[in-house]
């Protein structure tokens, strides 16, 4: 063996940026053991250690727990097969912080107790498989009665919720928003009701009798409205139900009051609830859907709109 190929241990930690008590434990433990001593008696290291050491010290850094480390050395285990392992581990990892940090986002922006922050984080570390369990109970306890319609069932199920392995803030808050909805009772026979019509593309009665002409123009005239940012509860909305209302005691012969307010409000709710037009909202962000604002609903805004002036 050429003696200038050994190398002290002091030497070895200057080539390796290792402590030398360090070296010393993986020389004591056997990992990376002495080539042979000196006249002396100190450990004398060889450039196969060396190369050991170096490589031991790379895979440690990338948190390659020491007996895996052992295995590569020992060449039990390639470096590829570790790195693969190691990789994927990882991802598993920073998907779980991601989440852990969106929530924290979520609960600074909302400035939620100490329950509710709780309940996100709870709700947050369901995994994908469990989620989808969730909505698939929810789903199938919502239409389960005889006189649900499979159509409706399959679109509900169609538009599934899928909260993303990096969900931004805005998925997470929407999908804890979704949790609290679809266990409501209330909620689901809402959400069965509404979604028969979505499904079938039945008319509600009030649209068979105003004839598509005047139903055009009402979604016409509320979805300019909504385009243009007017708040249905706002003075600006006033002219816009105002000149709504008086077209519809033209074409039923009413006239143009709060009763007539009152009564078109509940005929547009019949299919298009608020409470269900926002789980559809907020599938479409935990879904990171493009939101088509022809195709946001206009009645919801309109039934708010009109209950407005009953309510002043």
């Amino acid at each position: 063996m050429d003696v200038t190929t050994l190398y002290s241990i002091g030497e070895l930690s200057r080539r390796t940026g290792l402590s030398v008590r360090t070296i010393r434990f993986y020389s004591d433990s056997g990992v990376v053991a002495p080539t042979t001593r000196s006249p002396a008696g100190y450990r004398l290291y060889d450039l196969d250690a060396l190369h050991r050491l170096e490589l031991l010290r790379t895979l440690r850094e990338l948190g390659v727990d020491l007996a895996t480390v052992r295995r590569v050395l020992d060449r039990e285990l390639s470096v590829a097969e570790v790195a693969a392992a190691r990789a994927d581990a990882l991802d598993i990892q920073i998907r779980v912080l991601q989440l852990r940090r969106t929530v924290l986002r979520v609960v600074a922006r909302r400035g939620a107790d100490p329950e509710e922050t709780q309940l996100m984080h709870r709700l947050a570390q369901l995994s994908g498989e469990e989620r989808r369990h969730l909505i698939d109970t929810f789903i199938d306890a919502t239409f389960a009665p005889a006189d649900a319609e499979p159509a409706a069932a399959a679109m509900v199920r169609a538009a599934t919720p899928e909260l993303p392995d990096d969900p931004s803030t805005d998925q997470v808050a929407a999908w804890v928003e979704l949790a609290g909805l679809v266990g409501d009772q209330d909620f689901r026979a809402r959400l069965r009701r509404t979604a028969a019509f979505r499904a079938g593309g039945r008319l509600l009665g009030i649209e068979r009798k105003a004839g598509e002409e005047l139903m055009a123009f009402t979604r016409q005239k509320v979805a300019e409205a909504m385009e243009s940012g007017i708040d249905p509860l706002g003075d600006s909305a006033a002219a816009v139900v105002d000149g709504l209302v008086h077209r519809f005691a033209e074409a039923f012969a009413r006239t143009p009051d709060t009763e007539l307010r009152d009564w078109m409000a509940q005929q547009f709710e019949e299919a298009h609830d608020p409470g269900v037009d926002r789980y559809w909202r907020l599938v479409w962000i935990i879904n990171g859907w493009h939101v088509v604002p022809h195709l946001i609903p206009v009645y919801p805004w309109l039934i708010r709109a009109l209950r407005n002036d009953r309510a002043g």
